[in-house]
């Protein structure tokens, strides 16, 4: 039994017939290189349009910027991405009104020598936190600083720490 669907450009698709294709209405077969045209088509169409609606994202190809250039910045409720380390002993955990309040750094509190200069107060409204937030973390906040100085945090993102940093090796005399 032969069954066959109409499309709308004079084509049909003979079904359970072996090595059925788009044919014309007239019978004759659609060349292999006009459909590999069609569908070739049809994937940029659907990429295109899936880049299209997506652009218009907020935080869309964001990169973060540095501490120190986002408190140069003064940008004030525009949504950001900010890196820095979490303040030692700055983490504050609200369990009645759910939310956490800590400070973030420009530099990493345990680097010898360093000026972690003017801390960022954040307040983060969820007290799901990442696995590795924790003091001295390296974490991204996303959100918007608010008219009283205070970073409100969408999104709290902690960074692993490395572990391929250089380990100082004695040299063997030969």
């Amino acid at each position: 039994m032969r069954r066959s669907v109409e499309f709308p450009a004079r084509t049909r698709l003979e079904r359970g017939v072996p090595g059925a294709s788009l044919r014309a209405v007239d019978g004759s077969r659609m060349s292999k290189g006009l459909q590999i045209a069609i569908g070739a088509l049809l994937v940029c169409g659907l990429l295109g349009w899936y880049a299209a609606s997506n652009l218009d994202r907020v935080g869309t190809f964001q990169y973060y910027q540095t501490l120190h250039e986002f408190q140069q910045s003064g940008a004030t409720g525009e949504a950001v991405r900010v890196h820095g380390y979490v303040a030692p002993a700055s983490i504050e955990r609200d369990v009645v009104n759910k939310r956490i309040r800590f400070a973030v750094v420009n530099e990493p509190p345990h680097k010898a020598g360093a000026n972690p200069g003017p801390p960022l107060a954040v307040l983060y409204a969820t007290l799901e936190t990442p696995d590795m937030f924790k003091d001295g973390a390296e974490v991204v906040v996303e959100g918007r600083l608010g008219a009283d100085a205070v970073f409100q945090a969408d999104n709290v993102l902690a960074k692993c720490p490395s572990k391929f940093e250089a380990k100082a090796t004695e040299q063997a005399a030969f």
